[in-house]
């Protein structure tokens, strides 16, 4: 009797609140991915752009392969493979290359807006994806959640646009369509998996990239530049997606997006920490205003559930 209720009381926590376990998950994936922007700029000291692209999703897939030896997970099923192939340009390539790109010409506070509107386009590209419709609350609450973060972005850049906007609106898209892909990839398959296969059916192409890369690009290697590189590749591109995409699928992307409105004003307190940059009084009151969007989407979007309940 003990031992049956000791192997059964773990699953009963496990599924005993899925909301809030999905919850604390992507918002974990949404620190992770915080850092992304002052790691790239520290990678950004020691490799070029193409580089650092390729060999981060090299070390990533070089992580996410271990796992999945060691768990012996059988390949995905055909069907999954376009989606995988969705996920893989979109978060694993794209997202990566296009922001390192800008970077390049634009600090990490004015890179913040695309990610102060990937929230609202990833819930609209979701909706059109799936067929499903949030209520006008939660579309009024995700947009002046977008505006408060890129307004208080634009005027910390002082509200020029930059040679790498291009870049940060294509890669708005591309990431959009890849965690829309991956989260309704994840309701049928863990996680982790989603972005280890993404990751592992890049593999021929990041080394060919790193190989490449390194040739025609310059490497001083300094220590920044090494841990920008390492949390990249096994913080942002491995542990932050995968927590990312398992938040996904206990709460939807609609939701999960809207947590992510919280990254920038993230993002911006770790470019004060690791890169010096100077932050704007203004940030508290964004911070609150940005607070309020969020708990108002939940609040809309937990309605909606128990109405359908």
């Amino acid at each position: 009797m003990t031992a049956q209720n000791s192997a059964t009381l773990p699953t009963a926590i496990a599924v005993k609140n899925p909301l809030a376990r999905g919850t604390v998950l992507a918002a974990l994936g949404v620190v992770a991915f915080s850092l992304t922007f002052p790691a790239t700029a520290w990678g950004l000291e020691s490799f070029g752009p193409w580089s650092l692209v390729a060999l981060r999703s090299v070390l990533a897939a070089a992580i996410a392969g271990a796992f999945l030896l060691a768990r012996r997970v059988a390949p995905p099923a055909r069907a999954h493979w376009a989606g995988l192939a969705v996920v893989a340009g979109g978060v694993v390539v794209g997202f990566p290359l296009l922001t390192t790109l800008a970077l390049q010409s634009s600090t990490t506070s004015h890179a913040a807006v695309v990610v102060g509107l990937l929230p609202l386009t990833t819930a609209a590209l979701s909706a059109l994806r799936t067929g499903h419709r949030p209520p006008r609350a939660f579309w009024a609450a995700a947009v002046a959640g977008a505006a408060v973060v890129l307004g208080f972005t634009l005027a910390q850049s002082g509200g020029s646009l930059s040679a790498g906007d291009g870049y940060l609106f294509a890669a708005l898209l591309v990431c959009a369509a890849g965690y829309t892909e991956g989260g309704r990839l994840a309701r049928v398959l863990p996680g982790w998996q989603v972005i280890g296969w993404a990751l592992v059916l890049c593999l021929p192409l990041t080394v060919a990239g790193s190989v490449l890369g390194l040739v025609y690009e310059p490497v001083h290697l300094t220590g920044h530049g090494l841990a920008g590189l390492v949390w990249a590749a096994a913080g942002s591109t491995f542990l932050g997606l995968y927590v990312w995409y398992r938040g996904m699928a206990e709460i939807g992307a609609p939701r999960a997006s809207q947590l992510q409105l919280a990254q920038p004003l993230l993002t911006l307190v770790w470019s004060v920490a690791l890169l010096g940059e100077r932050l704007a009084p203004a940030a508290p009151a964004a911070a609150c205003a940005v607070l309020v969007c969020i708990a108002v989407t939940q609040r809309v979007k937990q309605q909606q559930n128990d109405l359908n309940c």
